[in-house]
């Protein structure tokens, strides 16, 4: 079982591979990390973060929906090592609420930044390491290629902010994509709009922020908690 930080293109099943789709993601947030570590407080943090997050949300809902059924499918331990990505999905979405509560350049939001950072990396190298190379060995290419297709389409398509009441798994997780979806895409749009014409700031802002208290609402709602595992929210 090799890693898929040590495999090529072909190896990984081409450009459609699901596991092609994955390293490519994960190198992309390995080099935003790395700017984090170097940014600023402030302004410069919160663009890399914002970046992070785009990145970040989409990709994980897209597992969550797609891979992760398929791993639990047709890996004896499927349930096992879906479950402890599951929970650091859990942590990313719970640290990532706390830091808009956190400001600027303070040692607790510092300390957030760093545990956030150390949860990513741990997720890569879990996945990386252990589940997809699993995953990698127990289905053809063929099916990586066509899972890679259904996890693009997903991703293109999914929340873009944390949400960490939802569950982590179908059918709350799908049934919560899209009203997510609307109210993250439009927030994102006033947030893009805001800041290219900052006499919007504060209308936009408050708009964002009502939005923001719909989703809240939204996530709560009783049928988007079911299908997670008791076991993911640690504790």
């Amino acid at each position: 079982m090799t890693s898929l930080a040590d495999q090529d293109v072909t190896q990984l099943g081409g450009r459609l591979s699901i596991l092609t789709r994955q390293k490519r993601d994960h190198e992309r947030l390995d080099r935003l990390l790395q700017r984090l570590d170097r940014s600023s407080p402030g302004v410069e943090e919160q663009a890399v973060l914002h970046e992070i997050a785009r990145l970040v949300f989409p990709h994980a809902f897209a597992e969550e929906s797609v891979l992760w059924p398929e791993a639990r499918r047709v890996l004896a331990d499927g349930e096992r090592l879906t479950l402890e990505v599951e929970r650091e999905h859990q942590e990313v979405n719970e640290l990532w609420t706390s830091l808009e509560d956190l400001p600027s350049g303070t040692p607790e939001r510092r300390q957030v930044l760093a545990r956030l950072t150390t949860v990513l990396r741990e997720d890569v190298r879990d996945e990386e390491d252990d589940l997809l190379p699993r995953l990698q060995d127990a289905v053809g290419v063929r099916r990586l290629r066509a899972l890679g297709v259904a996890w693009e389409a997903v991703r293109r398509t999914a929340p873009t902010r944390p949400h960490p009441v939802v569950s982590r798994r179908p059918p709350g997780n799908a049934l919560a994509a899209l009203p997510l979806t609307v109210v993250d895409r439009s927030r994102d749009a006033l947030d893009a709009g805001a800041r290219r014409f900052p006499r919007a700031y504060g209308p936009a802002s408050r708009a964002s922020r009502g939005l923001a208290a719909l989703a809240g609402r939204v996530e709560r709602v009783g049928v988007l908690r079911r299908g997670e595992s008791s076991d993911t929210h640690r504790g």
